[in-house]
């Protein structure tokens, strides 16, 4: 029987830990994955290799296969978990981009919370990936590394361990080759492509406001590139030179072309019934094996259909 997440039940996480037993394997050569798992478990019989496949106990790459003909390339790596299942990550407003021993990737929902605050504490990204990893081993750990608003989508990236969190969160500006969004906004932005420069600063109010004082904020440039208009707004093309808080919206707004839904800068409109705000493009060096990372997600369809843009009209 598969084993339950380790905090279903009063006490469970008090009961000794005992690791999965998973084996690994490195494919070297084109092959199914049932005539793979054969050669490489030459003690273990047929039926039992099927029901490993079965009960989701194989692994390509990291993520659960069943399939016993799913073909096999040179390179990727097999993991047989003679324990229990894999666990499969699904959620509706979080999807697992990318992951490894030190960092995870997410491609966070709109209205999800990055982390909690005050009067929320559970059912943000965080937790939802803290309550995943500790399934696997109650002894792993989860550190935010940055956040997007509520109300932003995209790209996230979490660490695993706190030589990855510490790498990350100290050289954030160097290890960050680029950070790319796309917004909607309300009209047509002239020039179509430029930049914003401001110090920002923040009021009583929690509200991130636009200076020339350098001694009352902090410096932040934003870049854009409109991608295409019509019907009153814009599909733009928005990268960052420095990550602060709420950088692009207050920008948007100082260009007269605030987020479409984000009354709290300036929009008067809502057509999608949220803030058009998604981080598409994160690119990062690893923090431990200094590979280089780039990760990209579609166009949000809601996105294309304000401005009716049949060539960015692809899967969210």
């Amino acid at each position: 029987m598969p084993q339950k997440p380790f905090n279903t039940k009063p006490g469970a996480e008090k009961r000794p830990f005992k690791p999965d037993i998973i084996e690994k394997y490195q494919v070297t050569e084109p092959m199914p994955l049932l005539e793979f798992l054969i050669s490489v478990m030459p003690q273990r019989k047929r039926t039992a290799i099927k029901s490993l496949l079965a009960h989701n106990q194989v692994a390509v790459n990291g993520t659960p296969e069943k399939q016993f003909d799913t073909q096999l390339r040179p390179g990727q790596e097999v993991k047989v978990n003679l324990s229990r299942e894999f666990k499969v990550f699904y959620n509706r407003r979080l999807k697992l981009v990318y992951e490894d021993d030190d960092i995870i990737v997410v491609n966070k929902g709109y209205g999800l919370l990055s982390m909690g605050n005050d009067k929320v504490k559970e059912g943000t990204a965080y937790t939802i990936l803290r309550d995943y990893l500790k399934w696997q081993d109650p002894r792993n750990k989860l550190f935010i590394v940055h956040r997007l608003d509520r109300d932003t989508s995209g790209l996230m990236v979490f660490a695993k361990s706190i030589e990855a969190k510490e790498n990350l969160q100290h050289n954030w500006n160097n290890m960050v080759l680029s950070r790319k969004y796309l917004a909607v906004v309300e009209g047509r932005p002239d020039p179509a492509e430029g930049f914003v420069k401001s110090y920002l600063a923040e009021n009583s109010r929690y509200e991130v406001y636009s200076t020339d004082n350098p001694d009352e904020g902090q410096l932040a440039i934003t870049r854009y590139r409109t991608l295409k208009s019509r019907n009153g707004y814009s599909l733009m093309e928005v990268e960052l030179d420095t990550g602060r808080k709420n950088q692009i919206r207050v920008h948007m707004k100082d260009l007269g072309h605030p987020i479409t839904g984000d009354r709290r800068y300036g929009a008067g409109s809502s057509p999608i019934h949220r803030m058009a705000l998604h981080a598409q493009t994160l690119r990062f060096v690893h923090p431990i094996t200094r590979k280089d990372m780039n990760f990209t997600t579609p166009t949000p369809i809601s996105f294309s259909k304000i401005v009716g843009g049949k060539e960015y009209k692809e899967e969210e």
